[in-house]
């Protein structure tokens, strides 16, 4: 009872940081269930529905703050969804997959521990050539996976320095949504399985997304619960990446 107990207050830790830098946490859902051993058929899907829920509340509260730009989120968007749609068919060996996420999983690790507040003095226009590619790739591998791709696309844009932090989470936000969506749809095609806790996550982590968003948007400090999270994936990691299936 307890570990379903200390389950769930992470689910709402996962939820709440990632929706405070514009993520969906699927990344993190995906680490908290690979901890409690449930089944890589299981996870995908039910990470990408946790993830709609959570990156539309954070969406809709950067866009309030008016961060979002479509200039730079519609090039990427349009070469990800049907890249997303067509990752999420395809059925990767639990063996191999439980490695690829171990590997993404190093790239939240890195956000959360050093690069939480990136300052940005001066933007550069972005590039519709580049931006294309990018968003393809990313896509393929969130519906390969069962992300919605913004662990990844948030360090690309603040790389290119196209964004600053906030605008990079507005984007983020919403490019992860649709590509939860397309991923999703992709893998109802041939059919998918939920835990029969599903009602019990969507809440917990919607509450979690509900209260980061808008925390995430008052700029206030979150550095014990980053740590903390920080290293709860780096456990997960650990585990996919140097333990036997």
């Amino acid at each position: 009872m307890a570990s379903i107990v200390f389950f769930y207050i992470l689910l709402f830790l996962v939820a709440f940081l990632y929706s405070s830098v514009g993520h969906g946490g699927a990344s993190g859902y995906l680490a908290l269930m690979a901890l409690y051993g449930i089944a890589p058929e299981v996870m995908k899907p039910t990470a990408l529905l946790l993830n709609l829920f959570v990156s539309l509340t954070s969406f809709i509260q950067f866009y309030r703050g008016k961060h979002f730009h479509w200039k730079i989120f519609l090039p990427f968007a349009i070469a990800s969804v049907p890249m997303a749609y067509a990752g999420g068919l395809i059925t990767v060996d639990p063996v191999i997959y439980k490695k690829i996420l171990g590997i993404l999983l190093l790239i939240p690790i890195t956000r959360f521990l050093f690069f939480a507040n990136i300052k940005i003095d001066e933007l550069k226009k972005s590039n519709l050539y580049l931006s294309l590619p990018i968003g393809a790739a990313i896509g393929f591998l969130s519906g390969l996976i069962g992300i919605g791709g913004g662990i990844i696309l948030s360090p690309v844009l603040l790389l290119l320095k196209w964004t600053d932090m906030k605008q990079t989470a507005a984007i983020s936000a919403l490019f992860i949504f649709v590509n939860s969506l397309s991923g999703l749809t992709g893998q109802l095609t041939k059919g998918i399985d939920f835990s029969p806790d599903m009602y019990a996550y969507v809440a917990v982590a919607f509450t979690g997304g509900i209260f980061g968003a808008y925390y995430g948007s008052l700029r206030l400090s979150q550095n014990i619960l980053r740590y903390l999270l920080a290293v709860v994936l780096m456990v997960a990691a650990y585990k996919l990446l140097f333990t036997p299936a």
